[in-house]
């Protein structure tokens, strides 16, 4: 498993499929591969069903109003968009085999169970599960590092679902910034948070991005984000619950580019200078005698300039030479001595 030791040395990219296999296992097998080659550290699925999320009941509370799913009755959304649980050891192995770490959110203990048996290392808790402590606790006793949305919760449902974990001997958490919303609008994503929830929590934190496009986990990145989430599907045009906030394959692969690079400029505190800059420092200015000056005879503002290269005394000299009388005597071009600026 990657996740901790990419998490050392950079960021640790997830690919959320979902729903975006359409219902074929060799979409889901292609998913995998092309994730893969994107650069993705992990291939996520979802371990449910419709029964095992909600009830078949046709009342009004269980139909679906705005957004993406506008209209959908729960139980029929999940029927459709669920991942087979016959095919999940298959896609595991398959993420075996092209060198991605696999992992699923579970949605009840049936599924933690389902999990268990096929060896999964870690596990992720939807947002929407943030709030059910009986399954985290369930969960978190595994004793596998867990993964937490935090979208639509309180300071507080975060502090309970840590201290679920906790309280089973299970401190390998990390959690992720969240907005629920599909897709999730610029204005209303604050990945500013993440910085508060890094201190606040004393966590790893990262981004489950719901948005268009990679600019929000570019600056979730910059804000400390060490995980990034995105929901990913094939370039060509497939019909899942999923797709209409989903990242196309290429865009996926320039996202994972731009975060990794993203990283790489945001780099250390530091002051020190690297290689190249200490190159450089042979072109900074320096105080020059632009005119001959003879040995006793008076520095002007005439006569000496601050120039490119640095091959005289610092120009915050300057002020300090003019108006002194040379100890030394200068051609066109000569670098001024430090020891004209000397006391003595």
């Amino acid at each position: 498993m990657q996740l901790y030791e990419k998490i050392k040395n950079g960021i640790y990219v997830i690919a959320e499929m979902s729903a975006n296999h359409g219902g074929k296992i060799e979409n889901a097998f292609k998913i995998i591969e092309e994730a893969a080659k994107a650069g993705a550290d992990c291939v996520k699925i979802q371990t449910y069903t419709a029964d095992t999320l909600t009830i078949d009941c046709t009342d009004d509370p269980y139909t679906i109003k705005g957004g993406l799913w506008d209209g959908y009755n729960y139980y029929n959304l999940y029927k459709e968009a669920y991942t087979p649980w016959e095919w999940q050891a298959a896609l595991k192995k398959k993420c075996e085999e092209v060198g991605v770490d696999f992992l699923s959110t579970p949605f009840d203990y049936t599924a933690v169970d389902f999990l268990e048996e096929i060896g999964i290392e870690f596990y992720k808790i939807a947002s929407f599960e943030l709030v059910d402590i009986p399954l985290i606790e369930y969960t978190a006793g595994k004793r596998k590092p867990m993964i937490m949305s935090c979208g639509m919760a309180s300071i507080e449902e975060i502090q309970e679902a840590l201290d679920a974990c906790y309280k089973q001997g299970n401190q390998n958490v990390i959690l992720l910034k969240c907005c629920s919303q599909y897709p999730a609008n610029y204005e209303d994503m604050n990945v500013a948070t993440i910085k508060d929830m890094k201190e606040r929590f004393g966590t790893v934190v990262g981004l489950s991005d719901h948005s268009f496009g990679s600019l929000a986990p570019v600056v979730a990145v910059s804000m400390g984000a060490k995980v990034i989430e995105k929901h990913i599907c094939l370039d060509e045009e497939m019909e899942s619950a999923d797709a209409g906030f989903s990242m196309k394959m290429t865009d996926f692969k320039h996202m994972v580019e731009d975060i990794r690079n993203a990283y790489t400029i945001i780099g250390k505190e530091t002051y020190e200078l690297t290689e190249h800059e200490k190159s450089g420092l042979s072109i900074r200015r320096s105080l020059v005698a632009v005119q001959p000056i003879a040995k006793g005879e008076i520095f002007t503002k005439e006569n000496v300039r601050s120039i490119r290269p640095a091959i005289g005394i610092k120009p915050k000299y300057y002020k300090q030479l003019i108006g002194k009388t040379s100890k030394n005597k200068y051609q066109f071009g000569e670098p001024i001595k430090i020891e004209e600026v000397e006391q003595g």
